[in-house]
């Protein structure tokens, strides 16, 4: 199937992909770079800890939307695998709408979360607030209610072609 959502959300799986990669890369730099200033400089840095916790955060909730995406999350379906085909079905609607429910809550109060501790600032980096080290919470989790939707209406990713990263960026 090659409808417009689709390809958009492929874009999007892609980019948390990327975001998430890129997080750990710089977290797998700064991390080393910490230490080495520490124990081999003698001059502790102060923003090695909480970048690295921020990128932490970017790979923790933007690649657990990757990851609901691609099916590879943690699914208990030991006791729904029992379950006749009707009753499975139900519980998956069960499910995608709990999830639902809760991407949306922890979008809004996440949101809400980021926007009152906008004007906080962090002791170690004053120049970043702290409302924006919270905002990769509900960024992921309105991207992982964008992607629960999909699988509402379209399926799993899984059941799916695969698209090669070619078709992705053409005419990007």
């Amino acid at each position: 199937m090659d409808h417009p959502f689709l390809r958009w959300m492929d874009r999007l799986y892609l980019a948390t992909i990327w975001a998430a990669g890129t997080a750990i890369f710089f977290m797998s730099l700064i991390i080393p770079w910490g230490v080495f200033s520490r124990y081999v400089l003698g001059t502790g840095s102060q923003w090695p800890e909480p970048i690295a916790i921020l990128l932490m955060m970017v790979f923790t909730f933007v690649g657990a939307a990757a990851a609901y995406r691609a099916g590879g999350h943690i699914a208990v379906n030991m006791l729904t695998e029992k379950l006749p085909m009707l009753l499975q079905r139900a519980a998956t609607w069960v499910v995608d709408l709990l999830m639902l429910a809760i991407c949306g809550f922890v979008t809004w109060y996440g949101t809400s979360l980021c926007i009152e501790t906008w004007g906080q600032g962090i002791s170690e980096l004053p120049w970043l607030p702290v409302g924006a080290t919270y905002s990769p919470l509900p960024i992921g989790s309105a991207i992982t209610f964008i992607f629960v939707l999909e699988k509402c209406f379209f399926g799993p990713q899984t059941h799916r072609r695969v698209v090669r990263y070619e078709e992705l960026t053409e005419g990007v």
